[in-house]
């Protein structure tokens, strides 16, 4: 129990030297045409758990059915409780600030040219899931680090109707939807 304290204590310290290194490189940016037609949203349940609200953006932006991909971060869950959706935690921190956890290898094996980081604790694993997901455009709010986001919307996170709306504006105004 003390020495698996001391590890993740030394894994977090690990992860957090990885993500100061790459947040000082200048980001590879994702060749592709510009439009949305897949979107990514990393959301932190802990603030925010009604996921099923990014469908909406489907019909919003006019995409496939299957153009949204979502990844639920929690501090802590029961891996073997079922969940709608795809879940990570702290506990799947490894180390160099890798993450160990089936879903989100599985959504960082994805290229979207869009990605919502609906969160706004600067939490560890929120900001390396964000650091390591390709996209071609991240969106995300204000109260996180800067460096992670290129487009900051200054909503509550707590309205999504809202966000959505500024989200579909500043989207309309950079060329990226019709």
């Amino acid at each position: 129990m003390f020495l698996g304290a001391i590890i993740n204590k030394f894994k977090h310290k690990s992860g957090q030297k990885f993500l100061k290194r790459e947040l000082g490189k200048t980001r590879q940016r994702i060749d592709r045409k510009k439009g949305v037609r897949t979107i990514g949203c990393i959301v932190n349940l802990d603030q925010f758990d009604n996921v099923k609200v990014f469908n909406d953006l489907i019909n919003e932006l006019s995409l496939q059915p299957n153009a949204i991909q979502v990844i639920g971060y929690k501090e802590e869950y029961n891996k073997n409780s079922p969940y709608a959706t795809p879940m990570f935690s702290d506990r799947d921190l490894g180390w160099g600030g890798e993450i160990q956890n089936g879903y989100a290898q599985e959504f960082l094996s994805k290229e979207f040219d869009l990605l919502i980081n609906y969160y706004t604790e600067d939490k560890l694993l929120l900001q390396l899931m964000t650091l390591h997901t390709k996209a071609r455009l991240n969106v995300g709010f204000g109260e996180v680090d800067k460096d992670l986001n290129d487009l900051i919307l200054n909503t509550s996170i707590k309205d999504f109707t809202i966000f959505k709306k500024e989200l579909k504006k500043y989207l309309f105004i950079l060329n990226e939807i019709k």
